[in-house]
């Protein structure tokens, strides 16, 4: 406690306003475990950036957390190119703060001799990934906390190509913040050098989007689409998206048109969740739409919803969306004759491996990268004058068509559903039937997803262990399945269960463990980067033979599932 007292003390002397100095004292003065909470660690860079409960401390996301960050990019930005008139741009989302951050951010570099180009109101992610390249940029920040709850704020740095960081980069300008005292931060703006900007970004990003997301598909006008923004920021690309792209019957869902960081008509902004889509899907079924989709805050996830054999308008997850999609642009790409064994697909090592099974079938690569779309990112830069990227998703529904956007976009990914849809339309058949046939083509997947939310220093701790006791005492046989391999992310190795052997894996290191077994299930573990959750992937497969069967397939893929959950103690 004598420890957090002093982090805490060090944000009471003349360095801070008073605003801040004031909800220190009362911490000081109040809860001691909300002091701790504050300040017994200092927020850190995960899978999606840095992200945060607002507040006052070093656990917190601030102006003063926010400037160290920024500070520390522009002190590497400036040593890593000492000769060079630098360059960044700022976007942010809906949610509290993020205007005043994004200009302190602003701010912080303008006063480092930067030029900063600063979106005047909010914007989707994928347009600020865009914007980093169309602008010559050597950096871009977008102020988000994607689907966190409305308490949250958070911060994503790009690198020059408009992905996010990876390694060495990450380590490198973390090394430089770290550096730094708090009283080093420079907030005394430049404001010659902050140039805002909106309009021709914007025009520039959607008919990029248009162009890459439709491909002349027929039947677009009788297509009826249920569209909701979540409160968030798609509302101010999508609907001249829609309009540009041709479709015509779209219904956005007005009580969720207005950006509010309070997401007032939702518990969770997460289009993962059916709850979040509700609102939606109530709105279809009483137009009878044929598609619904939904984004999340920051616009980059989306959500899906069809119809399945008995009409019923059923959520996608986000493996299923990712295959829909990866299974589709092969097809087009075939079509138009540009197969040539130089292409590739990308998807994470917690996503479905029938991704894999439909592009081997076309003689397309699959690569295979850690959870978080800057790894999807890095291999599509790594493959740069190689070969060519089709497309690429996680099953955290998130997707990316081509590489003019270097994060998940769910604006264009939003067209490309349509077009999907629309094309099953015409052709008589419905997007949850095309997924039906892909399953028959392949083997049909099942996925399941279990997030176990540990909050605090406690529940960091209790994380940390449930991961040691995978690993002290792996599992051996998964629903009468023998373990065959368990991959080690973090010590970057694969062991085989049956004889022991143990070899090197060549992946970046991440806290992830991975069970395969005989029978093609997957099971995996990892805490989450972004929030306080442990997140545990179930995959598991058979074959089907008729669309009449899926039924029962699925049932019984449902129940596998169900019994893996109970053998694990996880239910």
């Amino acid at each position: 406690m004598t420890t957090i007292l002093n982090k805490a003390n060090l944000w009471l002397t003349d360095t801070f306003d008073t605003k801040t100095k004031e909800e220190v004292h009362k911490l000081i003065a109040g809860n001691p475990m909300q002091l701790t909470e504050h300040f017994y660690q200092d927020l850190e860079f995960g899978t999606g950036g840095m992200r945060g409960i607002m507040g006052a401390g070093t656990n917190r996301i601030n102006k003063y957390t926010l400037g160290k960050a920024t500070q520390g990019l522009a002190n590497y930005l400036k040593k890593t190119s000492p000769n060079k008139s630098l360059k960044a741009v700022i976007a942010f989302d809906c949610r509290h703060n993020s205007k005043l951050f994004a200009k302190i951010v602003a701010d912080v570099f303008s006063a480092n001799n930067i030029k900063v180009y600063l979106f005047e109101d909010l914007r989707p992610t994928p347009e600020l990934s865009y914007a980093v390249r169309y602008l010559g940029c050597d950096a871009g920040i977008v102020l988000t906390a994607s689907h966190n709850p409305p308490e949250y704020n958070g911060y994503k740095v790009y690198w020059n190509d408009g992905a996010q960081i990876v390694p060495p980069q990450d380590k490198e300008i973390i090394g430089e913040v770290n550096k730094l005292d708090f009283s080093q931060i420079n907030f005394k703006a430049n404001e010659n050098l902050i140039e805002y900007i909106g309009k021709k970004i914007d025009e520039a990003f959607i008919n990029t989007s248009v162009s890459n997301g439709t491909f002349n598909t027929k039947g677009k006008e009788n297509l009826k689409i249920v569209f909701t923004s979540l409160h968030g920021t798609s509302i101010t690309a999508m609907p001249q998206a829609f309009e540009k792209a041709g479709y015509t019957d779209v219904h956005i869902v007005e009580e969720q048109r207005v950006p509010n960081g309070d997401f007032p008509t939702v518990k969770s902004p997460n289009p993962e969740e059916p709850d979040a889509l509700k609102m939606a899907t109530d709105l279809a079924e009483k137009i009878q739409a044929d598609i619904v989709i939904g984004t999340d805050p920051d616009c980059d996830r989306l959500g899906i919803a069809v119809r399945n054999l008995d009409g019923k308008m059923t959520l996608l997850n986000g493996n299923q969306t990712m295959c829909l999609m990866t299974d589709f642009l092969i097809r087009k790409w075939k079509k138009a004759g540009k197969l040539n064994g130089k292409q590739f697909v990308c998807s994470t090592i917690v996503s479905t491996n029938l991704v894999n099974e439909i592009a081997a079938k076309y003689g397309v690569e699959t690569k295979i990268g850690l959870t978080g779309f800057k790894w999807i990112a890095k291999m599509v830069r790594d493959a740069e004058g190689k070969q060519d990227f089709i497309g690429g998703g996680e099953e955290s529904f998130g997707y990316m068509i081509g590489d003019f956007v270097r994060d998940k976009d769910a604006v264009t990914a939003t067209l490309l559903a349509c077009e999907i849809a629309a094309n099953a339309k015409f052709n008589g058949s419905s997007m949850y039937q095309e997924l039906l046939q892909i399953y028959i083509d392949n083997h049909f997947y099942k996925e399941h997803l279990i997030a176990i939310v540990k909050k605090g220093m406690d529940g960091a701790d209790q994380i940390k262990q449930m991961m040691v006791a995978l690993r002290e005492n792996p599992f051996t046989e998964i629903d009468g399945s023998k373990v065959t391999y368990l991959f080690d992310y973090e010590a970057s190795t694969r062991k085989n269960i049956t004889t022991g052997k143990i070899e090197s894996i060549d992946t970046p290191k991440s806290n992830v463990l991975i069970y395969h077994t005989e029978d093609g299930t997957k099971v995996a573990a990892r805490p989450s980067g972004t929030e306080p959750k442990i997140k545990f992937y179930f995959s598991v497969k058979e074959k089907l033979d008729t669309v009449e069967n899926a039924k029962i397939t699925e049932a019984k893929l449902d129940a596998k599932i169900q019994r893996i959950i109970a053998e694990m103690k996880l239910g």
